[in-house]
C-alpha cells in the first residue's frame, strides 16, 4: 500500500506540472492492440488466460457442491456457504444465486472471450506456422470445453464466436449449440499433440479432446458416438487406471509428479497458493478433526483451515458401499480422532460422512494442492460401457469395462447373472459411477442422463420440477442481455 501511494503521488505531481497538453503519449495504448497480441508472447498470454478461466481452481468446491447437494449424494450444514447450499438442496434457487454467475457462468465466458480474441488475430500474427496450428487447436478445444460445461449447466446459451458479438444476443438453438461443440472439438484434434507429448502438464492433447467429446456424446445420449469417442481414448494405449484408488488423489501422485499416473486425462490444477488452491477438504473436515485411522498419513495442523460449513454425504448413499471390500470406501470418512483425542463416529448422525479424496499435509489455510479431476480414465471406461449397454444391452465387453474399475476397487466382477437386462445394467452402472466419482461433481449429470434427477429430489421432499433440470441464466446476464430467453419459468428479479 505504501509503494502504491508513493507512485500515485509522483504521477499526480507530474500531471499537475506538465498540464494536459504536455501529457506523454505512450504506445501501444492497450495490451489488446494487435502490436501486443500478434506476438508469440501475446498469443500465449491470451491462451494461458483461457486455460486459467476454464480451470476453476478456487471455485472448484462450488462446481462439486452444485453437482452433488442437488442429488442423492451430497448434503451441507453450517456456515455462510449453507445460505446458498440450502437453496440448492431444497431446489428453491433463482437467478440471483451468486454461484450461478461467479462459478458457473462468468469464468467459462471469459475463456470464450480470450479464445475469440486469439483466433481473430491468429492469421496475421508474427509467430511460426507450427505455433499457429498448435495454439489454434488448443484455443478451439478450450472454447468447446467451456461451451460444453455451460450446456450441461444451463442448456443452450448465447453462442459468442467473435469479440464483436453484440451484447444483446439470443441463446443458440439446442442443435446449433451441440453442433458447434462437436465440430470445434473435431477440428481441434488434428493440431493437438498425442497424450504425453504436450508442452506442459495440463495443456491440451488429442486424448483430452476425444475424452471431452466422449462425455459430451454420453450426456447428450448420442450412444454410438459416445462409444466410438471413448474407444479413441482407449486406443491411445497411454491412459490406465492408477493401481491404488485411495492414493490416486495425493499431490505426490499427480501426473506432473508421478509419470506412472496415467489416469487423470483432464484436471483442474491446484496449488497450495491463494487463488489456486483446492478448498474442498476445508469444508469436508468435521469440526475439531485431528486425524483418522482410515487415512493415518494425514494429520490436521493449526495452519490448515476447517470451515464452519460442512460438506457432508447422505447416509442413504454412503450405506450402499461394501465397507469390508471396496477400497474406495477408505476415502469416505466415517470415524476420526478429534483434537481432544476422542474417537468420533460420524455414522451416528444422519448424512454426516465425508469425502476425503483431497487431503494434503502441505495445506496452507484453505489451499490444498490436490488437482480436481474433470475426466479420469475410469470415466472413459464406464462411458463406453454405458454407451454399449444402451446400444446392445448387456455384453461381455461392457461387463469387462465395468469390471476393470471394480477390480481396482477390490470388488468381484459383475456377471450376466446380475446384469439381466439393459435397464438392470444401466442401474448398476449408475451405482458404480456414484461409488467411483463421489466428490468429483458428476452426480447431477449422471442422474439427469438416467432421468432420475427430479424424481429422487421429489422423493427427498425437495420442491423439484422439470424446470430444475437446468440452472437459470444468472440475474446479471438477464439484466444485460434480456433477449437471451432461457428458462422463462424462473421469476426475474425486478
Amino acid at each position: 500500500m505504501k509503494k502504491h501511494t508513493i507512485l500515485f503521488a509522483v504521477a499526480l505531481s507530474s500531471m499537475l506540472q506538465w498540464g494536459c497538453e504536455d501529457m506523454l503519449e505512450v504506445e501501444p495504448f492497450s495490451e489488446l492492440t494487435p502490436a501486443v497480441i500478434q506476438t508469440d508472447n501475446g498469443m500465449k498470454s491470451l491462451l494461458f488466460d483461457a486455460y486459467k478461466n476454464v480451470q476453476l481452481s478456487t471455485p472448484s468446491r462450488w462446481i462439486i457442491n452444485a453437482a452433488e447437494v442437488t442429488t442423492d449424494v451430497g448434503f451441507n450444514t453450517g456456515g455462510a456457504e449453507n445460505l446458498m447450499a440450502t437453496q440448492l438442496i431444497n431446489f428453491t434457487w433463482d437467478p440471483s444465486l451468486a454461484t450461478f454467475q461467479d462459478d458457473n457462468w462468468a469464468p467459462y465466458y471469459r475463456t470464450v472471450r480470450d479464445v475469440n480474441l486469439m483466433l481473430e488475430q491468429m492469421e496475421t500474427a508474427d509467430i511460426t506456422d507450427a505455433n499457429k496450428t498448435l495454439y489454434t487447436a488448443e484455443a478451439r478445444l478450450l472454447r468447446a470445453h467451456a461451451y460444453a460445461q455451460l450446456y450441461y449447466l444451463f442448456g443452450s446459451t448465447p453462442l459468442r464466436t467473435t469479440s464483436t458479438s453484440p451484447a444483446q444476443l439470443a441463446r443458440a438453438s439446442d442443435e446449433e449449440m451441440r453442433t458447434f461443440i462437436e465440430e470445434e472439438l473435431r477440428a481441434a484434434i488434428p493440431g493437438l499433440p498425442d497424450p504425453g507429448a504436450e508442452a506442459a502438464y495440463g495443456r491440451a492433447n488429442k486424448g483430452q479432446a476425444w475424452a471431452i467429446l466422449a462425455k459430451f456424446f454420453l450426456n447428450t445420449k448420442q450412444w454410438q458416438k459416445a462409444a466410438d469417442a471413448s474407444q479413441e481414448v482407449i486406443g491411445f494405449h497411454y491412459y490406465a487406471l492408477f493401481p491404488e484408488f485411495e492414493n490416486m488423489f495425493r499431490v505426490e501422485n499427480e501426473g506432473d509428479k508421478n509419470s506412472d499416473n496415467k489416469e487423470m486425462i483432464l484436471v483442474i490444477p491446484c496449488l497450495n497458493i491463494d487463488g489456486y488452491g483446492n478448498w474442498y477438504t476445508a469444508g469436508a473436515l468435521p469440526q475439531n478433526f485431528k486425524t483418522t485411522p482410515q487415512i493415518p498419513d494425514y494429520t490436521w495442523t493449526n495452519s490448515m483451515a476447517n470451515f464452519a460449513t460442512q460438506y457432508r454425504l447422505r447416509s442413504g448413499f454412503v450405506n450402499t458401499y461394501d465397507f469390508d471390500n471396496d477400497r474406495r470406501a477408505i476415502l469416505i470418512l466415517r470415524t476420526y480422532v478429534n483434537t481432544s483425542g476422542a474417537t468420533v463416529d460420524l455414522m451416528t448422525t444422519p448424512d454426516n460422512a465425508r469425502c476425503m479424496k483431497y487431503w494434503d499435509n502441505a495445506t496452507v489455510g484453505n489451499h490444498s494442492g490436490n488437482d480436481v479431476p474433470v475426466i479420469r480414465y475410469a470415466d472413459i471406461l464406464l462411458t463406453r460401457a454405458e454407451a454399449l449397454n444402451e446400444l446392445n444391452g448387456p455384453t461381455q465387453e461392457a461387463l469387462n469395462l465395468i469390471n476393470e474399475v471394480r477390480g481396482r476397487a477390490g470388488l468381484d466382477d459383475l456377471t450376466f447373472a446380475e446384469a439381466t437386462s439393459k435397464a438392470v445394467l444401466s442401474d448398476l452402472i449408475l451405482r458404480e459411477r456414484g461409488w467411483e466419482f463421489v466428490g468429483e461433481g458428476k452426480r447431477r449429470e449422471d442422474l439427469l442422463r438416467h432421468d432420475k434427477f427430479i424424481s429422487l429430489a421429489q422423493a427427498r421432499g425437495a420442491a423439484a420440477t422439470d424446470k430444475h433440470k437446468l440452472f437459470p441464466f444468472p440475474q446479471s446476464e438477464r439484466d444485460t442481455n434480456p433477449i437471451s430467453g432461457q428458462n422463462p419459468d424462473y421469476e426475474v428479479t425486478q
